[in-house]
Order: C-alpha cells, then structure tokens, then sequence
C-alpha cells in the first residue's frame, strides 16, 4: 500500500484503487472474488468501502502482489484460520522493504563513488 487513507467511516472505490496504487477495475474485481469485501452501497449504487474492507485489501494485496498467491491460493489462506497475515505484519514487510530500498540506493552511490575514486587514482 503506497498511502495511508485519511481517517473516516467510508472511502470511495477511488481512494481505495489509489491507495493501494491499482485500477478501480481491480478493487471491483477483488470485491467479487472475495466474500470478505462487503462494500455498502449508495443510492446511485457507488461502493462505499469500510476500514474493515480496508483490512482486507491489505491482506488480499500482500498476498497476492508480495507473497505471489494465485487467487484460490488467497482465499484458502484467508478462509483458514491463523493463516491471515495480521496488518501490523504486512507495515512491517512493507518498512523492510522501503529500508531495502534505502540500502540499495545507498550500495549504489558508494559504488559510484568507489569507481570515481579508481578513476582518479589511474590519473
């Protein structure tokens, strides 16, 4: 999940595709795959998202785009008891992997730096 969601009762399909950097279509798609998205809907039928289905799109999200969980792989992890990852656990795969990042971007610079430093030491 790329941005945290401002605090209120509902969020509309936009925030939620947004927030979780994917298409509306692919919300909707989840909506109908998993039972446990129970969206509200307004009178001109637009979904009205919870912070419960929030949760649960944090936990579709990390296991079918980080863990590589095919759908039905998914729904038997989340139908079974003691096999959803809890959302504190997905914030913490997610700090790893910024601090991945991070570290990765800084290996790179002292790459760079060490071959400026070689290139001066042949002049």
């Amino acid at each position: 999940m790329n941005e945290d969601l401002p605090d209120k009762l509902y969020y509309s399909i936009g925030e939620v595709a947004k927030a979780f950097d994917v298409n509306a279509s692919l919300i909707r798609f989840w909506e109908k795959e998993f039972e446990i998205i129970q969206p509200k809907k307004n009178k001109k039928g637009n979904r009205l998202f919870t912070k419960n289905d929030i949760e649960c799109f944090k936990n579709i999200y990390y296991l079918v785009k980080v863990k590589g969980y095919t759908l039905d792989g998914a729904k038997q992890a989340i139908g079974k008891k003691g096999q959803t990852v809890t959302t504190e656990e997905i914030d913490v795969v997610q700090k790893l992997e910024d601090i991945k990042e991070e570290l990765i971007k800084l290996k790179m610079s002292f790459d760079d730096s060490d071959v400026i430093l070689k290139k001066d030491e042949l002049n």
